[in-house]
């Protein structure tokens, strides 16, 4: 199993999320705590003030944020809203030969750089193939169905451009979901950004494969858990 443990985690209960990286929460003592979002989505529908969230303590006493947003409790279970855990559980994956037809004991390169931008993850086989990752973090989710993007993401949008450019050039290249929340299937939200769900279609005809998979959470740990269909 693919997994990350959760540092401590303070409960606490969501006031408002505000300046897309800020939120203000009242832990159990009652004391008002400023948090850091690690999240630069709308956070559609995970954002509602009043809901119980979990927190982490920064390790920096002087921080300016001395918590971190990690998850929110939705009437569907616990949602992870930290848009870094995707990543960190994605290269512990590939290193240990998790997804099927990932190249096995790779080189694995976080936040590699392509043109004039970073992709979030560079395998190099022993054969040097090279093989691009971008993730995608999910936490949208409606009747059991994944949906990425949360808001008008260009950013995401160059990001399939550029995955599909280096599929041209004869590299593999793979858009990785990872939704975490419960869910079944993965599809584009294209009633969100039908410029980024036409373009997903476009990419996977050149070239670029799609991945998309739950992460199960508790309060003990983040997981790898099944992996989801896939409705373009």
């Amino acid at each position: 199993m693919i997994s990350l443990p959760w540092p401590p985690l303070y409960r606490g209960t969501l006031l408002r999320r505000y300046k897309r990286f800020l939120a203000d929460v009242r832990l159990e003592s009652g004391e008002e705590a400023l948090c850091h979002t690690a999240n630069t989505g709308s956070m559609l529908e995970c954002s509602e003030p009043g809901r119980p969230v979990f927190l982490s303590r920064a390790a920096n006493p002087q921080r300016r944020c001395p918590y971190t947003w990690e998850m929110i409790q939705m009437p569907d279970g616990l949602v992870g809203v930290n848009t870094s855990l995707p990543n960190r559980l994605a290269a512990l994956a590939a290193r240990a030969g998790f997804f099927p037809g990932w190249p096995q004991k790779a080189l694995v390169t976080p936040e590699a750089r392509v043109g004039r931008s970073r992709l979030d993850l560079k395998l190099t086989t022993l054969t040097g193939q090279t093989v691009w990752v971008e993730v995608k973090n999910c936490s949208l989710v409606r009747q059991g169905v994944a949906l990425f993007p949360d808001a008008v993401s260009q950013r995401g949008t160059r990001h399939l451009l550029e995955l599909a450019e280096l599929a041209r050039s004869g590299d593999r290249a793979i858009l990785l979901i990872l939704a975490q929340r419960k869910a079944r299937l993965f599809r584009p939200a294209a009633e969100i950004d039908p410029v980024w769900a036409r373009t997903l279609r476009a990419v996977v005809k050149a070239g670029v494969e799609v991945l998309a998979w739950e992460v199960a959470l508790t309060l003990t740990e983040a997981a790898l858990g099944q992996r989801l269909e896939i409705d373009l």
